[in-house]
């Protein structure tokens, strides 16, 4: 069903040396593609890890397809499948004796979906990893993860530092993934754009809180940039915007509830579509005033 929670994270904390997750809790919907964004050191890695049990949880829980890791991490990992944004291959090794490796470990694996991807990719299966491009590996690592038929999908900044041309290509393969209802990706990225072309949902984490996960129309009806004279501004109305920019020749805002704004301010003001860079700054920013 549709409807249903892929992933599940209740009330999770995890603490570091000068970071932490704080009762974070998100759901991630079956059958969707979730994008996953925030800054630098806020706490993507961090909950990705928790999501594949490579970290535990101080305390909350964490579910997957239902399913606890304590009693079923073997049945959960494998129908996920793991694309890292880290350089996780033997570099002595070729793709041929990855494969050979990998493919032991899951029930589903299929050899001509891999030879597929590897065909589509170009990929030499004889070269030793250390002699593959950044954006060779992420194809390689590509593979391997479509390569045992996994339900869910998780990407840690797959596109980074790839070129467009293949940044396309990923974003269109990952579409196509999606079309029988059954797979679910979840997509980590700071290249906010790609997730226009296809994420139905997006997660924004900041500073170690889930500050939203909402579709696009969603972020659209509900977010705006606000533009006007520094003359409207005073104590009770900069409280309406999550941060304010001011410059001599007047102010742009970000605010979270469009309409309340527009009934505070009316048409004294300009409204645009905020970016969800215009959203992850402001909100970088949060209560306050940018001079």
């Amino acid at each position: 069903m549709q409807d249903e929670n892929v992933i599940e994270l209740q009330s999770v904390s995890k603490s570091f040396e000068g970071f932490s997750l704080r009762d974070f809790s998100l759901k991630v919907k079956k059958g969707y593609v979730t994008g996953f964004i925030g800054g630098n050191g806020v706490g993507k890695s961090t909950t990705i890890k928790l999501m594949m049990n490579l970290l535990q949880p101080d305390s909350g829980t964490v579910s997957v397809f239902g399913l606890n890791y304590k009693d079923h991490e073997k049945d959960i990992k494998q129908r996920i499948g793991f694309v890292f944004a880290e350089d996780v291959f033997y570099e002595h090794l070729t793709l041929a004796e990855i494969k050979a490796i990998v493919r032991n470990a899951y029930v589903k694996w299929d050899d001509e979906v891999f030879e597929k991807y590897v065909s589509m990719f170009r990929l030499p299966l004889t070269k030793k990893m250390n002699t593959f491009s950044k954006g060779m590996r992420m194809k390689a690592s590509l593979s391997i993860a479509l390569s045992h038929h996994a339900e869910l999908i998780i990407m840690d900044e797959p596109t980074s530092g790839l070129d467009p041309i293949f940044r396309r290509e990923l974003l269109d393969l990952l579409h196509e993934l999606l079309q029988d209802g059954d797979k679910s990706i979840f997509f980590s990225t700071h290249i906010t754009s790609d997730l226009a072309t296809i994420a139905d949902y997006v997660t924004f984490i900041h500073d170690g809180k889930h500050m939203f996960t909402k579709d696009f129309q969603e972020i659209e009806e509900e977010y705006a940039i606000v533009k006007g004279g520094l003359d409207l501004l005073d104590q009770e109305t900069e409280r309406e915007f999550l941060a304010v920019r001011k410059m001599p020749y007047g102010f742009e805002a970000l605010t979270s509830d469009k309409q309340r704004t527009q009934l505070v301010f009316g048409d004294m003001v300009l409204y645009e579509k905020p970016t969800l860079e215009d959203i992850m700054y402001f909100t970088k920013k949060g209560e306050m005033v940018i001079c």
